[in-house]
């Protein structure tokens, strides 16, 4: 998961481990980008505005490296409170799977789950 806001980071954090997920948080896009390359996840949560590098950036930054590297492609959520629909373009073309909004709700963070996740909950 990728989030600079601390409040947020700690609410889904213990959100997704209710539902068993291990989670590694990094604070920038610049850390996401650098976790994705030090091991695959299953799903990144990636917050849009961020500092040293927003979620876009390294969204895009993510998936050249897995093109160039033949990793397979990560699902990645965009985590944002931008809800227009320019958002949501900029997010899909930037390389992001999904878009809800926050303050997402458990139980649309359990159904994003379900719906990018081969695991029961």
């Amino acid at each position: 998961m990728a989030e600079d806001n601390p409040v947020n980071k700690m609410v889904t954090t213990k959100t997704l481990k209710k539902y068993g997920r291990i989670v590694k948080p990094a604070g920038n896009g610049k850390e996401a980008l650098e976790q994705a390359k030090a091991r695959q996840f299953d799903l990144i949560l990636m917050d849009c505005n961020m500092p040293e590098m927003d979620g876009l950036e390294a969204t895009g930054h993510i998936r050249t490296y897995e093109e160039f590297t033949d990793r397979p492609r990560t699902t990645i959520i965009a985590f944002t409170a931008n809800a227009m629909k320019e958002d949501e373009i900029a997010c899909r073309e930037a390389g992001m799977d999904d878009f809800p909004t926050k303050p997402i709700q458990a139980d649309a963070l359990e159904a994003i789950l379900r719906k990018w996740l081969r695991q029961e909950y």
